[in-house]
């Protein structure tokens, strides 16, 4: 099989020009998570301003502030519409098209799946992230999310482009099976999932630690959270998406262990990286069974959750890079070397 050097070149274009697209929109998302705290100062005095002349119109000299919640209640009702919002996802959704682009073409210049090595999976896996957040944000509105997910889509790519480039190449023998299809696949969606689980887990620490601060008669902090959901609705999300993503993952760990039956005659071998993505399901059964069981507080279970994604790029990076095994097909020189 030869490459085609033409389509090659064309998708490394393509990786850079969509960094440039989502830098732009990092940094809109960015402004606008500002923007979305100010709103809702503004929309709270409204509120507080409105309420405080209807009880004096009814009931002469009573005024009362009443103890609302600004935890995610930013609207486009007051402030005007998330101008910035709408132009960073409409970029988002141009830097996907390009992505997509991107790994379509080096999927032709290669005539196979495009995750083969490190970086084909770097820039496959940040491509499906993008789209998943982009479906997510159609049945709800996470665009509160947009800075974090672009954000790791850069440094992916940036990990992609410097660390990680592989010339375009004829896949190893041990890989030609379709089986590359179905278990790296079901990899790159969960992978996908997690992430977003992840980012909201963080965000949830912090929200729980901002409203803890406030209750306790502290003071505010990083006042940009005003802009997003409160902790307990974070937690939520972020449950759903991490069951899914375990359920994901489960089956990339079913789907592994019949294609090495199929390649080296036995289910299971006790490779490093068979072990790793072992690890990184218990961690995540771990992390359900806890949020099924009472006693847990929800900081933990969140970091639970966060301890889980970092097992996943542990295994990504770390275990594919300087552990040798049998599943050694990072496209890396070796280090030592």
């Amino acid at each position: 099989m030869t490459t085609n050097e033409t389509m090659a070149g064309l998708s490394n274009t393509l990786v850079y020009s969509a960094m440039t697209v989502y830098m732009i929109a990092f940094v809109l998302y960015a402004f606008d998570l500002v923007q979305g705290r100010n709103r809702v100062v503004r929309t709270s005095a409204k509120a507080r301003t409105e309420r405080s002349r209807e009880l004096v119109g009814n009931a002469g000299t009573q005024i009362e502030t009443p103890a609302t919640s600004d935890y995610g209640a930013v609207t486009e009702e007051d402030g005007g519409p998330r101008r910035l919002a709408r132009i960073a996802t409409a970029l988002t959704v141009l830097g996907a098209l390009v992505h997509i682009g991107a790994v379509v073409t080096r999927a032709l210049s290669v005539d196979r799946a495009p995750w083969g090595n490190m970086y084909e999976f770097s820039i496959t896996a940040s491509a499906v992230l993008i789209t998943a957040y982009l479906i997510v944000i159609i049945a709800k509105d996470l665009r509160f999310l947009g800075t974090f997910i672009t954000g790791f889509t850069l440094v992916m790519l940036g990990m992609a482009v410097i660390a990680f480039y592989t010339p375009a190449a004829e896949l190893v023998p041990a890989l030609q099976s379709y089986w590359l299809l179905i278990h790296v696949s079901i990899a790159v969606v969960a992978s996908a999932v997690l992430t977003i689980a992840f980012a909201l887990a963080v965000l949830q620490l912090m929200q729980t630690w901002r409203e803890n601060r406030i209750t306790g008669g502290k003071g505010e902090v990083m006042r940009f959270l005003r802009a997003i959901p409160g902790s307990v609705e974070l937690e939520n999300l972020a449950y759903r998406l991490a069951a899914v993503g375990f359920i994901l993952w489960t089956f990339t760990l079913i789907a592994g262990a019949i294609w090495a039956e199929k390649a080296w005659g036995r289910y299971w071998g006790w490779d490093s990286k068979e072990v790793w993505t072992f690890v990184v399901w218990v961690v995540y059964a771990a992390y359900l069974h806890a949020r099924a069981t009472r006693g847990w507080s929800r900081t933990m279970i969140a970091v639970l959750l966060i301890i889980g994604f970092a097992s996943v790029v542990f295994n990504f990076t770390i275990v594919n890079v300087y552990f040798h095994g049998l599943h050694a097909y990072s496209g890396l020189d070796s280090p030592s070397s």
